[in-house]
């Protein structure tokens, strides 16, 4: 075990001492996570898609859910595997006892590669230069997903350096190639031509490698969006991700996806705004009568897009309060004028599980013209995800 990992471990174990010290500890923001909705999006992929396996991608904190609670409840799933970015991701889901393999899609240097003792563990290979290097690292065994570029240009071996990537493989035989695999750039588009390209660039590379292995399990070459185009090419697997937490980014399937993600806070204060007088940093809100503001203890810390200053909503008890002057890092303001009976520690929903809420994941991509991803994945980490 390398001195990076040792670490890593002692870190970890380290912190659930602190957890369990602090195990009466009641946040006054709590991200909810449901078991329900999660499972019930992957089975309505698996229903749609009868002939496809699915991954769920768990990069970047589940997409701000959580990795370790999402790992610990798709594993009891029919899965093909598990996606995260980095090597640091696949530790953390070892050292938490998820035993489901891994495929780490994102770049590892072959010294980490070298020094990784994780088992279950997959890398993906991203390039030609990149194969080249872990050739001369001379493991025992490595397994490997090669990335194939399709047409993104951002990673893959290119389609004319196949025949040197199947060289090296073959040459090589403690390198065992267990799938190949490419990405879609354009699948969440209304337009269907660069995609229908990329698919035959992919079928071109399938070829190639159906020729010259008889043993990959997996292909895969479809996000959440592209899951649309996965009957006109050759593949097996699709990689989960944005939809499995329930936000559908086909512009051509609808299908009955709940979010799965709710923050929670409480008001925290309760002060009356004189007509005249502003709200925030900035003065950018004035009052232009006399109105109730409470705050609220999350801002853009806690993942409250600044752009929502005085045009968001958070929820009090069913009901729309709107956002009034600048998000602060820690703290935003509320109008609850039409709430006479509100008071200090009443519950807040600053992001709604109700897709038609006004300050739910898609709503909040509206209003600031962004995509959902960066919504969730700034949700910080350290917030605590509660399962229900």
């Amino acid at each position: 075990m390398s001195f990076t990992t040792r670490c890593h471990m002692q870190l970890i174990k380290f912190l659930r001492k602190l957890k369990k010290r602090f195990i009466r500890y009641e946040p006054s923001v709590e991200v909810i996570i449901s078991k329900e909705k999660l499972v019930s999006n992957l089975k309505e992929y698996q229903k749609q898609y009868p002939k496809l396996s699915f991954a769920p991608v768990l990069k970047s904190n589940a997409y701000g859910h959580g990795l370790v609670p999402v790992a610990k409840i798709l594993e009891k799933e029919n899965i093909a595997f598990f996606v995260v970015d980095s090597l640091y991701e696949a530790m953390v889901l070892r050292s938490e006892g998820i035993k489901s393999e891994v495929l780490i899609i994102g770049y590892v240097n072959s010294e980490n590669i070298r020094n990784a003792k994780l088992s279950g563990i997959v890398f993906t290979v991203i390039s030609l230069e990149q194969l080249q290097e872990i050739a001369k690292v001379k493991l025992p065994k490595l397994r490997i997903h090669l990335k194939i570029d399709t047409g993104m240009h951002r990673q893959g071996i290119l389609l004319n350096q196949i025949e040197e990537a199947i060289k090296i493989i073959k040459t090589n035989t403690f390198i065992e190639l267990k799938g190949i695999c490419s990405h879609f750039a354009d699948a969440d588009s209304s337009g269907e031509m660069f995609t229908k390209l990329q698919i035959q660039q992919w079928e071109k590379a399938v070829n190639l490698f159906k020729n010259n292995f008889q043993t990959i399990k997996y292909y895969h070459l479809t996000n959440t969006a592209g899951i649309f185009y996965s009957h006109q090419a050759y593949c097996n697997v699709a990689r989960l991700g944005i939809g499995l937490y329930g936000i559908n980014t086909s512009s051509f399937v609808k299908l009955n996806l709940k979010p799965v993600l709710e923050i929670q806070s409480v008001i925290s204060s309760i002060k009356v705004v004189p007509v005249g007088e502003c709200v925030g940093y900035n003065a950018t809100y004035k009052a232009d009568k006399p109105i109730k503001v409470a705050n609220v203890p999350v801002g853009f810390f806690e993942g409250v897009d600044i752009r929502l200053s005085s045009c968001g909503y958070f929820k009090v008890g069913g009901v729309d309060c709107p956002i009034v002057g600048r998000v602060s890092m820690n703290i935003t303001s509320i109008d609850i004028t039409s709430l006479p009976s509100v008071k200090l520690g009443d519950k807040v929903t600053v992001i709604s599980s109700d897709s038609n809420d006004n300050n739910s994941v898609e709503n909040i991509v509206r209003l600031t013209q962004t995509i959902p991803y960066e919504i969730l994945v700034h949700i910080p980490q350290h917030l605590r995800r509660t399962v229900v």
